[in-house]
């Protein structure tokens, strides 16, 4: 029987020919990657589970993002930032992309991507739950606890049981109101919250091989919106010219074979398909955009390793161009590399950043900010009574701030058509 490119991935770093969903294999590790919320509780188990001799297992292998809370005058935060900074420092860590220096990268997710951490066919594990990002780029990624983290920093290894795969298939031609947001949205509607517990979920067909790097990230990024382990999509000429721009070609491609076995397969055309999103307070509670559309609005947010990279922000602009903004919006890159293209690519003859500012929107420096609510400082924080529609991948209750708020995910057309109208709006009724 053959194998899905996750098992595929799993066999090679555990030194097998092949692996099975159930098995428990211990993995060897590419990519530790952590950040200042989970990276002090981290480095504070290894030191006091390795002792006084504790090494971290290859200094190569470690990168640190401070990204989440930054810029905020917060004691708690930055202190967390000075543990990290600490720690890179005992150690001797080449990796670490201070916040205040010009190392300073923006969004983990973002950010392991641009800096060609994000390998094909390796094991990248991450103190954060949307690790499983770096699937896009045909790898094995998945986020995990503090302890597990600890014992890869001393060890490299991780012990892992090998996930069943669920696959999801798009096929037909993208409308242009449709963006990778809708897609995964759809599949949450489907399948809830649970549906891919502890299960890879591998993206394919035409409609995804057509997408770029950005959205394929979005794909991938909220697979554990569904419980999964992670998200994956096969490597094709899309991967391999992004890394090939980076200097980057030794890496291991790896496909399912026709006969893997899945735990199921989902088939969807995309061309009957039309713009979702998710209602509070939960990223499987979709609605179709036209059915809540009207629903009135306090604020408008676009950011985070969902919805903050340079395609939906492009996205956003061939909305908001020429147009002002009804209900304050904030914008936040999710990477400096992402901040700066705002800066320098166009859109009919005006930059990207021009066109948010001439909107009336908000822009903020590169960082998680609002999506994880953060301290009182945070731009785009929720407060009491707001009603936000949102391009970021949560919205249980408190996650952007308020517990007394109430956060619909969107698209960024979707987000950008409703900042307009005041009210949730349906992309399609300013697209030609």
């Amino acid at each position: 029987m053959g194998m899905t490119i996750t098992e595929k991935i799993l066999a090679k770093s555990a030194g097998k020919k092949e692996v099975r969903p159930g098995e428990n294999v211990w993995l060897n590790v590419d990519v530790l990657m952590t950040h200042d919320v989970c990276g002090p509780p981290t480095f504070q188990i290894m030191e006091r589970e390795f002792g006084e001799k504790a090494r971290v297992w290859d200094k190569e292998k470690v990168v640190i993002f401070p990204d989440h809370y930054i810029f905020t005058a917060d004691a708690h935060a930055n202190r967390n930032v000075n543990i990290l900074r600490e720690y890179a420092q005992k150690y001797q860590l080449p990796n670490y992309y201070d916040v205040g220096t010009e190392r300073y990268k923006g969004v983990c997710h973002i950010a392991l991507a641009e800096e060609g951490y994000d390998r094909p066919g390796t094991v990248l594990i991450g103190t954060d739950s949307h690790t499983c990002t770096a699937g896009a780029f045909g790898l094995f990624a998945t986020g995990v606890g503090n302890t597990d983290a600890a014992f890869v920093l001393g060890t490299g290894k991780i012990w892992e049981k090998v996930p069943e795969s669920m696959k999801f298939i798009f096929e037909g031609e993208m409308p242009q109101y449709l963006t990778a947001k809708d897609l995964i949205l759809q599949i949450l509607g489907d399948i809830t919250t649970d549906g891919a517990t502890y299960r890879a979920m591998e993206f394919d067909g035409h409609a995804v091989h057509n997408l770029n790097i950005d959205e394929r990230m979005t794909l991938t990024n909220m697979a554990v919106e569904a419980g999964g382990m992670n998200g994956i999509i096969a490597v094709d000429e899309v991967v391999r010219t992004y890394l090939a721009q980076k200097d980057i070609f030794d890496y291991d491609e790896f496909e399912s074979d026709a006969d893997a076995r899945y735990h199921s397969v989902y088939r969807y055309d995309v061309q009957k398909m039309e713009p979702v999103v998710a209602m509070p307070h939960s990223p499987d509670n979709r609605e179709l955009a036209r059915n809540v559309a009207g629903t009135k609005i306090t604020r408008c947010y676009i950011g985070s390793c969902t919805g903050g990279k340079f395609t939906d922000f492009y996205n956003v602009a061939k909305i908001l161009q020429g147009k002002k903004v009804k209900a304050p919006t904030f914008v936040v890159p999710a990477s400096t590399a992402v901040a700066r293209r705002l800066r320098e690519e166009s859109l009919n003859g005006s930059t990207i950043e021009q066109i948010l500012l001439d909107a009336g929107c908000v822009i903020a420096p590169s960082s998680c900010a609002a999506c994880l609510g953060g301290p009182a400082d945070t731009v785009g924080r929720s407060v009491d009574g707001d009603v936000v529609i949102s391009t970021t991948n949560r919205n249980f209750p408190g996650r952007m701030g308020s517990k007394k708020s109430e956060v619909y995910l969107a698209s960024p057309l979707t987000v950008a058509a409703s900042a307009v109208n005041g009210v949730i709006t349906d992309p399609r009724e300013m697209m030609d």
